[in-house]
């Protein structure tokens, strides 16, 4: 999926780097050129041209990855890293408060200017009075965005619709397609995802929000369709069908870390790869646990901690290998883990909520970890006796 530089133009960008940048490191990004050359961190603008202004929301990091280097999701570019928004809006598991918003925008003015064209986010995603919050954050933030309107026209928003219990028909599946484009304030979204399966507990309501995601496409309200939460079994049946209808099936978006190499997973990874289905991991860092930032006596506050309790203290060789390969890469461990997932050809969608989070994510991209590498982090993996919980609504 990468490009591969000649030497001769990995020493000359790497002197046009040296060049460019102040000789003192930055505190706020100590990212490396993404070709591999050394040197201090700064932020560029593309081109090479000076540092960019103290504006944190305006900083144009070193072009992570090549302007060129997209992938495909059904008839959509993308870059190949987006950005998971679950936390804009949601106070029970993620302390979200109004007064985060100001930093939220500065991160997504951050993610743009970048190169990052993917946002995920869904109709559920906001917690108790701020439920449609991530959507209606997102919509306002493109909106209000300063930067080039290429960059705005390059954004591609995949939402996703709860299979809620009173969602019985199709036409109330597309009433719920339209409300999240009315709290978003575009006139079509790029990707409309059903958020989960019914298959296990309503199989005749699957039915219906399958017709319904037909009838949002062919009325021009996606681009593109996916689906999230499906295994192998239940993705093939709804690919046949929506297939049997003229509607293509571009996504399925499941867990998929290294925390989540199940052989239910894998099975699901080849399977799409087989229907022309792209991939989109979400919760690539396991809720943050793979992260290095959390031990069994250092905990996150909330509901994670009962989780990372649980499963932090049989990780111990899975985070060996990380913080070694990160530290031979002069990377940081979620930036592997991260590039881990790119690299097995998925798109992860790590969730951000500060320019901090933002720009530690973009350092996963513009490299690509060895075949070495990546057998030394499966392999660690399953010897870590713990596993990332899968959701519920995951079918088979």
């Amino acid at each position: 999926m990468g490009f591969e530089p000649t030497s001769l133009i990995h020493q000359a960008l790497t002197n046009q780097y040296m060049a460019a940048v102040p000789s003192t490191p930055s505190p706020v990004c100590a990212l490396r050129p993404p070709w591999g050359g050394g040197g201090p961190a700064g932020g560029l603008r593309a081109g090479g041209q000076t540092p960019v202004s103290s504006s944190r929301s305006s900083l144009r990091l070193v072009p992570l990855f090549w302007p060129w280097e997209k992938v495909k999701i059904g008839p959509l570019s993308v870059s190949p890293l987006g950005f998971g928004t679950w936390a804009w809006g949601n106070q029970f598991l993620w302390g979200y408060e109004e007064d985060m918003d100001a930093s939220l925008q500065e991160t997504f003015n951050l993610a743009v200017r970048n190169g990052i064209t993917l946002f995920d986010t869904a109709d559920s995603y906001g917690t108790g009075r701020f439920n449609g919050r991530s959507e209606m954050l997102l919509g306002k933030f493109i909106r209000e965005y300063k930067g080039p309107q290429k960059d705005i026209e390059d954004i591609v928003i995949a939402t996703k619709f709860a299979a809620y219990p009173w969602r019985l028909t199709s036409g109330q599946f597309v009433r719920a397609c339209k409300s999240s484009l009315n709290r978003m304030q575009l006139k079509k979204i790029g990707i409309g995802q059903l958020h989960w399966s019914t298959a296990n507990y309503a199989p005749l309501q699957e039915s219906a929000l399958w017709d319904g995601l037909v009838a949002m496409y062919k009325k021009g309200l996606v681009r593109a369709v996916g689906v999230s939460n499906y295994g192998p079994k239940q993705l093939v049946k709804i690919h046949d069908y929506l297939k049997s209808r003229g509607v293509p099936l571009c996504s399925a978006q499941v867990q998929f870390s290294l925390l989540s190499m199940s052989d239910e997973q894998m099975e699901l990874k080849a399977v799409s790869d087989s229907l022309g289905i792209r991939l989109i991991s979400y919760s690539p860092l396991g809720l943050g646990m793979l992260t290095g930032k959390y031990t069994a006596s250092k905990l996150p506050r909330g509901p994670r901690a009962i989780l990372f309790r649980q499963i932090l203290p049989g990780l111990d060789p899975l985070l060996s290998s990380l913080r070694e390969i990160a530290e031979r890469r002069k990377k940081t461990m979620p930036q592997v883990a991260i590039n881990w997932c790119i690299c097995k050809g998925t798109i992860p969608i790590p969730g951000v909520k500060s320019v901090r989070q933002a720009e530690e994510n973009l350092g996963s991209l513009g490299w690509r970890l060895s075949s070495a590498e990546i057998s030394q982090l499966e392999s660690a993996a399953r010897e870590s006796p713990q596993k990332m919980i899968q959701n519920i609504f995951q079918t088979r």
